[in-house]
């Protein structure tokens, strides 16, 4: 252990060059999970800890997180690369070529809200995830400690798709924190949006199918206060610096205490409302923990999250979901 200690500098020059080399996003990806997912390299160090003497332990662990904190800033400048060179188209306009007048298009409001959403999570040092639509009922309810009776698992409410393997269409991103935290050790800081499927069209506000953004935090001494804190920041980004929020107690069954979050600013007053329900969080439940294989004596958490759409609506002053999908250019113009 004390040599492999030694050659932390090596070990991180294998990354570097690993993460210099990757030239696709999958191949970058494929260089995190060797470094730093549950079985890679730095991962391993650090479950190694034990096994050097006492004394040792403090400053070998400081080397091995000192390179492991390296990697992940690599990572993430070596990711941003190339999401701008993928985003180059392969056969670029020739400007030189006679034009016509052509109306400018614009972003659909739903991607300008949820870019702005992720902006203020990157702000914070919040990661971008992704998961499967097509989920499973382990990572989409099992491992999120929702019982086999609960009325979300219920054919009235959920489109399962009537394979043997009882495949379904996820209900919340949710189950991406379950992929996240299996994939590596923690700390873990992510944000994910995504589309979500619901047996849900009861009214104006409501519709089969719409997009949530989830966050996850997990670290030692993770606090309700850090999880009030990020909330109040991120709302106070999207909906201005006048809105108020309130924390109400309710019940997910994958957080415990879980919290219901009430806003109130000049946007809702303008609806004829004080408060206005907005999201729903809480820390982390240790059985979620456990199922992910995460000591809960150890780590804490919080996660919270709303629809994209409902911030939208609030936003824009839309009463009506299905607006965004009817694709109206009078509508859509507006933006």
């Amino acid at each position: 252990m004390a040599d492999t200690v030694n050659d932390l500098e090596a070990l991180h020059g294998a990354a570097v060059e690993a993460i210099s080399a990757a030239s696709t996003l999958e191949q970058l990806q494929e260089v995190r999970v060797a470094y730093l997912g549950a079985k890679g390299k730095i991962t391993g160090l650090l479950k190694q800890l034990g096994k050097l003497p006492k004394e040792e332990r403090p400053e070998a662990g400081q080397r091995i997180n000192k390179v492991k904190a390296a990697v992940e800033i690599q990572l993430n400048e070596r990711r941003d690369v190339l999401e701008i060179e993928a985003s180059k188209p392969k056969n670029p306009s020739d400007f030189s070529l006679p034009g016509r007048r052509l109306a400018t298009g614009s972003v659909h409001p739903l991607t300008q809200v949820t870019e702005d959403i992720v902006r203020s999570f990157r702000r914070l040092g919040f990661a971008v995830a992704a998961g499967p639509e097509i989920e499973d009922d382990y990572h989409c309810f099992d491992a999120l400690n929702t019982p086999a009776d609960h009325p979300a698992r219920d054919t009235q409410d959920t489109f399962y798709l009537g394979t043997k393997d009882r495949q379904l269409l996820r209900t919340h991103t949710s189950s991406v924190q379950i992929r996240a935290m299996k994939d590596q050790e923690p700390p873990v800081r992510i944000v994910v949006p995504g589309r979500v499927y619901r047996r849900d069209s009861a009214d104006a506000t409501h519709n089969p199918t719409f997009n949530q953004i989830e966050g996850l935090y997990v670290d030692r001494g993770v606090t309700v206060g850090d999880l009030k804190g990020t909330v109040e920041f991120v709302f106070r980004e999207l909906l201005g610096k006048e809105v108020k929020l309130r924390f109400r107690p309710h019940y997910f069954s994958y957080t415990e205490p879980s919290l219901e979050i009430d806003f109130s600013s000049p946007l809702t007053r303008k609806m004829g409302k004080e408060w206005l329900e907005i999201a729903g969080c809480g820390m982390v439940h240790p059985k979620v923990f456990e199922n992910v294989g995460y000591d809960p004596e150890v780590w804490s958490g919080w996660a919270f999250g709303f629809g994209i759409e409902r911030i939208a609506m609030i936003r824009y002053g839309i009463n009506d979901i299905r607006l965004f999908y009817e694709n109206d250019m009078r509508f859509l113009n507006q933006f």
